[in-house]
């Protein structure tokens, strides 16, 4: 639809549009390139903020204006091949091109068709009863496969209901397809956000389980509530139309036969293999996410094999290429923030502003990436946060901020009706079957509401659930840990590789350490000439076993402690140490 719409616009208007495009983009580069930023860091916020641009005035032209901005960036050299490669996240897009064939199995084995009839043949169904049903199996189903897939299923069963009761089905389509974004960030597999975010902070499908999936259900169950109370009236219309249909013996829908067991052996065998990824890589010795990542395409591939005559009809008709190449080439372009080093100005930018309280940075999250979402693609925004996310883990516990941006995200899509992929899909439909045309403010009013609450009651939960969240080592590079200079990391775990060049024989330097209780090193980056910046590490004596072994060969220093800068000099006091061969990522 959007498309259409695109290649309909008439010239001056598409040459206007590209006029304020180009020249917001232009102008935010010279702007941010005679103030804080360097010329290359310019350029990859104008292309980034032109990629924007793109997205919200030529949507059908999405794709080509990510080519065009691809090619800036390597013909100004503020971007290389090897950092594309490295940036473009090809293990997601594989994910997702296994998951749409999956996909298109189960609707090719009835398993959709199945799930539809198991709601319209509940007992004793009423307008309440139907309703909070589709809306929470619409939410489950996103958390299985995806968004967009179950909201056109569940669309489909909403409008045969409204047509035999003759009522308006705007109401119930609403009520869905804001529990299907709600339940869409319930796993890795309900929305592309999920499982780039979980690439990215190396998050497992357990992971996802014990902490977004529970958030996401008391979220879920705070919306459909809402969107119960608010559209009352038409739920009562629905009794009413349907006691005067089954008066006459009528059905509700016609009900058949679906042979649907080969599609639920499918879809179980799918997640199973995901949800005990992290398993599986342990007794294999393989490295952290390389099973849930293949998963998809060990199903995928299977379902080619056992249904040859349509293999070639998924890869070409069930894959949204489009789509995919264009995340590609967006995760590269949000990559090059990362490569020429904006992410640290913006997380400095942020923790200037917030601080590193948990009770400041997860409210902060989730409006910004709310507030983005509601109106740019929400992977657009995850994209570009990540490596925010990423260099403030250094300082801060990170698993709340990595789940701050996932609800941010998907809730934020309920607020406005291009909020996300699933609500332009639904709008479509409804207007394609029921030539209803749904205004701006007639979602706002309910999406808006909706995704308030919801977003109340992921920040709520966050906040009770922060102190239970195990932190994690982040890994920051050498020269990033001297340049930071002064900065805690008492309460934070922080790993980086590192080399001893000798045993300080100089006095200790910082109060409250002793030689007769600690260790004075001097650390360098591994392979750095004797004029490179050093680290004076103060290390408790019962490390002796970790400095004797950074010195016969270099490894990854795993620390705790406080770095200070002491004229011109870095020390660390390292209240706990380890030496241990580096995670697997």
């Amino acid at each position: 639809m959007e498309e259409d719409v695109s290649s309909a616009m008439s010239t001056p208007a598409m040459l206007f549009r590209f006029a304020i495009m180009v020249l917001g983009s232009s102008l935010l580069g010279i702007v941010a390139a005679n103030t804080v930023l360097e010329a290359h860091q310019a350029i990859a916020c104008s292309v980034f903020l032109a990629i924007i641009l793109g997205t919200l005035f030529f949507w059908g032209f999405r794709l080509a204006i990510a080519f065009i901005g691809l090619s800036v960036l390597i013909f100004t050299n503020s971007m290389d091949i090897p950092t594309f490669v490295e940036s473009s996240s090809l293990e997601v897009i594989l994910f997702l091109v296994g998951m749409m064939i999956v996909v298109g199995a189960l609707r090719d084995l009835g398993f959709f068709t199945w799930i539809v009839q198991l709601l319209v043949s509940m007992p004793n169904i009423t307008g309440t009863k139907f309703i909070t049903m589709t809306a929470v199996s619409s939410a489950l189903l996103a958390c299985a496969v995806d968004e967009v897939t179950s909201i056109i299923f569940i669309s489909t069963l909403v409008f045969q209901v409204c047509d035999r009761l003759k009522l308006n089905p705007v109401p119930y389509i609403l009520i869905c397809v804001l529990c299907t974004n709600v339940g869409s960030a319930g796993t890795m597999m309900g929305n592309p956000v999920g499982i780039f975010i979980g690439t990215k902070a190396g998050l497992t499908f357990g992971d996802f389980i014990q902490w977004a999936f529970p958030i996401m259900l008391a979220a879920l169950a705070v919306t459909v509530a809402f969107t119960l109370f608010y559209y009352r009236r038409d739920l009562r219309q629905f009794d009413i139309n349907l006691k005067e249909r089954l008066a006459r013996n009528l059905s509700l829908v016609p009900v058949v036969d679906v042979p649907y067991k080969q599609g639920l052996i499918l879809l179980v065998a799918t997640i199973a293999i995901i949800a005990s990824h992290h398993q599986l890589e342990n007794w294999f010795d393989l490295k952290k996410n390389s099973i849930l990542l293949i998963a998809p395409l060990i199903c995928s591939g299977v379902v080619m094999i056992w249904r040859r005559d349509r293999a070639r009809h998924y890869v070409e008709h069930e894959v949204d290429w489009w789509t995919l190449i264009f995340f590609m080439l967006l995760f590269a372009i949000a990559g090059t923030l990362a490569h020429t080093h904006v992410d640290l100005v913006m997380a400095d930018y942020f923790s200037s502003v917030c601080g590193t309280s948990h009770q400041v940075l997860v409210p902060f999250i989730l409006i910004v990436s709310a507030i983005g979402s509601a109106f740019i693609d929400n992977v657009i925004f995850v994209a570009a946060f990540c490596p925010v996310i990423e260099q403030l883990s250094a300082s801060i516990k990170d698993l709340p901020l990595w789940w701050a941006l996932l609800f941010g995200a998907c809730f934020g899509g309920n607020i406005t009706m291009i909020g996300s992929t699933a609500n332009i899909v639904a709008l479509g439909m409804l207007e394609k079957r029921s030539h209803v045309h749904m205004g701006f403010f007639q979602w706002f009013k309910v999406g808006a509401a909706a995704a308030l609450l919801a977003m109340l009651v992921a920040w709520g939960a966050l906040a009770l659930l922060t102190p239970f969240m195990p932190d994690r080592y982040a890994q920051i590079s050498f020269n990033r840990a001297v340049a930071v200079g002064e900065q805690s990391f008492e309460n934070k775990l922080v790993t980086f590789p590192a080399a001893v060049a000798r045993q300080a024989g100089e006095p200790f330097q910082l109060a409250g350490v002793s030689p007769e209780e600690h260790l004075c090193l001097i650390l360098t980056a591994v392979n750095a000439p004797e004029e490179s910046p050093a680290v004076y590490a103060y290390l408790p004596k019962d490390s002796q076993p970790a400095a004797t072994a950074l010195d016969k060969q270099p490894g990854t220093l795993y620390f705790s402690g406080a770095m200070t800068t002491v004229d011109g000099r870095n020390y660390l006091n390292c209240t706990q140490v380890k030496l241990e061969p580096p995670p697997k990522k």
